[in-house]
């Protein structure tokens, strides 16, 4: 090949103190070189100031993002007409270059050049792409300089087969430690977690960002343009963390302070094996940077690193590689088959072992069974022409098959027109020219925008390639920008990392915050929700799992808020507050911050604050008592003829006893005693009826529904249903709660009847019964608002005797109503103070025999 040299030079000098390489002195001779070592010891960054020294030079990557990393920094060093880029799907070739980036599968070996290395060049043992750096390791060289840089792994195999090389090894800048597991919740920022799963990594991410504040992810298949924009996230600081796929492990420098890993195991493309020790200390060594030492360990469900290993990676001994994958580049192009068996030569030399069938040689394999494909393949440039068809890569990894069928299309159609036909690739580019869809549908896509950038950058295989290079580039950045805005927002919460990284600030500087006049909280300038009353209302956007984080930042932010609205709320007068007789809500405002909760009796209910755990124990002290002032006022307010009553029995021990269960009632109470005309409880307005003591004030339908409130409370249950205002009766039946015996409806009966009509039916009844016989009207149920049937239980529970209905006179005989007599208890006590007369019919009515009697019962 031309530009390759073979013979051994002399070693270069030893590393300066510092740690960097001297340049060769003049007349030096540094032809063919090794710097191996573990990770962070600079050997990339000299590798490049060689390269760069010399007026030409190749440098070859193992990763797609590391070529374009490393071109971006050489070009602003060199100046972008002088710096080419040469990958897979990406080609930037300016006429004058004269320094290449590129993947080492697209170095151009053949290409004479002053300047040749290969990062990571123990790679040559990975199984899918081993064959390749053996091959760079065997025969690329440059004119004058040829350098390998990567792990002492593969120094002895090194020394073996490449006569003359001259191996220097370089320690690595900083410690780097075990620190064991840790939860993912408690690992420190800047910390990487490495998962070796899409679905592993995913559910890490949305953890991380639920309890952290959001992280940046990093993938192996992710183009370069977003895997930059997440990594900016990451360096800028946006996040405090980062989760990846061990991609991290090939050169991707960035401030991590500590690598965790999710797993021990990996998936290689045919089974899933536990990580080498090697492979350990390739992705913790991303850990620490510079002088600054890192650390690593575990994380979520993954087993415990073994002892052997850890002390491995802290010390950086590993064994040595036993053998390199090597694959015959000398290939035999005279036919399909001949082609195959080239490629299944076995290895010339010790130390090296064969190749498992890769990607390429699978897909050639099953195309060269196809018949239109055999018949087509039967020149040597055919045949070449099938076999770098057959190395499109796979990146969209959906099977074997459809990869072939792609692949056979390719052949054929390059066969037949000598060129792919614009048409079809502008439709295949339109079905992926799309930004819809989840993270998945985003990452599949771009994998197959990049087999079509892969086919654009084959010159002699489409027409105007720059055009659709241009196309192809287009359509990336297009998709790349949807998936970074998808990663960015499924993963990233930049108001929540921003505020973690503030509380977790040693020096507890207060947080910069402001309330506006609608109550809007803003923390550091990121809205957090509402302040009402005493209570922060989060974004009702917000997953639970950040209200976590925001309600810490709303407690540390509103240390200055808090006080100045409790004073504020304590110097306020009355007219501030509103207490709701619906359910007992406690408004300032117009804003609720508390409940009526039960206490010691009716009239004196606890408060329960919304919201107080923002507050301190004195500001809860100091809001309870105004609000406990505000209601006791309400309650004085609202059962005032009960207080008034109250201050009156005090004097009197006849009646304080009295007043004072009823006060503990909220207004009524059992009579202990009879309450006979003349009693002092009389002469202050209380009144007595079925054995209960009431207030006729407190039944109007304000007070009443404000101690239905206030014996519901008490209780610890839910306001009850009151009959309508105007009732004088309602079916038991629907309104069957007890208490309703203690807010003026008594039971009679079936029915429910108002406690003061309770009162004046039975003084009347009493009174007109003492007199003699007295019938009642037939329109008696009526004026009860209560059925006919019912009269008689009603009346018996008020106290009467119902005697059997007389006969009636033949001039009345015919249908008529169905009539009883009924007649007074005897020992009832009544009280016969003249009130307002029933429409009774009198003794000698012509009437009468229509019409229920009232006996009176004898003396006895």
């Amino acid at each position: 090949m031309t530009g390759f040299l073979t013979h051994p030079l002399p070693a270069c000098a030893p590393a300066d103190a510092d740690g960097s390489f001297p340049m060769p002195r003049h007349g030096a001779d540094h032809h063919l070189h090794a710097i191996l070592g573990p990770t962070n010891t600079g050997k990339t960054h000299f590798a490049i100031e060689r390269m760069l020294a010399h007026s030409s030079g190749i440098i070859g990557f193992p990763l797609r993002l590391l070529a374009r990393e490393n071109y971006e920094a050489m070009v602003a060093r060199k100046g972008a007409a002088h710096v080419a880029l040469i990958t897979g799907e990406e080609k930037i070739v300016p006429p004058g270059a004269r320094w290449f980036s590129c993947t080492v599968e697209a170095m151009p070996v053949d290409r004479p050049v002053s300047f040749l290395a290969v990062d990571e060049i123990q790679l040559c043992s990975d199984p899918e792409r081993g064959h390749i750096f053996t091959s760079r390791l065997l025969h690329a060289r440059g004119l004058n300089e040829t350098l390998f840089l990567g792990a002492e792994t593969i120094a002895p195999l090194m020394r073996r087969l490449v006569e003359g090389i001259v191996i220097d090894t370089r320690p690595r800048l900083s410690a780097l430690i075990y620190s064991g597991a840790m939860r993912l919740e408690k690992l420190p920022a800047r910390s990487a977690i490495v998962a070796f799963s899409a679905a592993e990594l995913y559910a890490i991410a949305e953890l991380i960002r639920s309890r952290r504040g959001g992280c940046a992810v990093v993938m192996g298949q992710m183009s370069p343009r977003t895997r930059n924009a997440q990594v900016e996230l990451y360096q800028n600081r946006e996040v405090d963390y980062l989760v990846a796929t061990d991609a991290i492990g090939m050169g991707l420098n960035m401030d991590i302070a500590h690598v965790a890993f999710a797993g021990l195991s990996k998936f290689d493309g045919s089974r899933r094996r536990p990580l080498t020790a090697a492979e350990i200390a390739q992705i913790a060594g991303r850990a620490g940077r510079g002088a600054r030492d890192g650390t690593f360990g575990t994380t979520g469900r993954c087993p415990p690193i073994p002892d052997n290993i850890i002390e491995a990676v802290e010390t950086h001994q590993f064994d040595p590689l036993e053998r390199l994958i090597w694959r015959n580049d000398a290939l035999d192009f005279s036919s399909p088959a001949a082609l195959m068996a080239s490629l299944n030569r076995p290895p010339p030399l010790r130390g090296l072992q064969a190749s498992e069938p890769t990607s390429d040689a699978l897909i050639l394999a099953a195309l060269a069974h196809e018949p239109a494909i055999r018949e087509a393949a039967t020149t040597r440039a055919h045949t070449r022409l099938l076999w770098d068809v057959c190395q499109i890569p796979d990146f969209r990894k959906i099977g074997e098959r459809s990869h072939a069928q792609l692949c056979a299309r390719v052949f054929s159609l390059l066969i037949e027109q000598r060129r792919l036909p614009a048409s079809w690739i502008e439709e295949q580019l339109g079905r992926l020219d799309r930004v819809d869809g989840d993270v998945d549908t985003l990452m599949q896509r771009l994998a197959g925008i990049r087999i079509w950038s892969y086919i654009a950058n084959r010159e002699h295989w489409v027409k105007n390639a720059s055009l659709w290079q241009e196309r192809t580039r287009a359509v990336e950045d297009k998709v790349s920008d949807a998936l970074h805005e998808r990663l960015t927002a499924r993963f990233v919460d930049r108001r929540s990392a921003h505020l973690i990284r503030l509380l977790e600030n040693e020096s507890n500087a207060p947080l910069l915050s402001a309330v506006k006049a609608d109550g809007e909280v803003i923390v550091e300038g990121h809205p957090v929700g509402h302040m009402r009353g005493f209570q922060l209302e989060l974004e009702a956007e917000l997953s639970q799992s950040d209200r976590a984080t925001l309600g810490r930042a709303a407690r540390r932010a509103l240390r200055i808020e808090l006080p100045a609205r409790v004073r504020a709320c304590h110097e306020d007068n009355d007219t501030a507050f509103t207490l709701s007789h619906d359910n007992g809500e406690i408004h300032w405002r117009d804003t609720l911050i508390a409940r009526l909760r039960p206490g010691r009796d009716a009239l004196h209910p606890a408060i329960g604050l919304l919201g107080d755990g923002l507050l301190d124990t004195r500001q809860r002290d100091t809001v309870r008592a105004r609000i406990s002032r505000f209601v006791a006022g309400q309650i004085e307010q609202e059962l005032a003829p009960l207080f008034h009553a109250h201050a009156r029995a005090a004097s009197n021990p006849e009646t304080r006893g009295a007043l004072h269960e009823m006060m503990e009632a909220a207004g009524q109470a059992a009579a202990r005693f009879p309450v006979t005309k003349g009693h002092p409880l009389l002469k202050i307005g209380v009144r007595c009826a079925l054995g209960w003591l009431y207030l006729p004030a407190l039944l109007k339908p304000r007070p009443m529904k404000f101690r239905a409130l206030l014996l519901a409370v008490h209780q610890d249950v839910s306001p009850i249903q009151l009959p309508p205002a105007s009732a004088v009766s309602v079916p038991i039946a629907s309104f069957p709660f007890p208490v309703l015996d203690w807010l003026g409806w008594v039971a009679c009966g079936p029915v429910r009847l108002r406690i003061d009509m309770v009162d004046r039916l039975t003084r009347q009844l009493s009174h007109q019964a003492r007199q003699g016989d007295v019938a009642l009207p037939a329109d008696f149920a009526s004026w009860l608002s209560t059925k006919r049937a019912d009269v008689p239980a009603i009346l018996r529970s008020l106290g009467f005797h119902l005697a059997a209905p007389r006969p009636l006179p033949a001039v009345m005989a015919g249908p008529m109503p169905f009539w009883m007599l009924a007649r007074a208890r005897s020992g009832k006590a009544e009280n016969r103070r003249s009130r307002r007369a029933l429409p009774l019919y009198k003794k000698d009515s012509p009437f009468a025999a229509l019409s229920v009697l009232l006996q009176r019962t004898s003396a006895a």
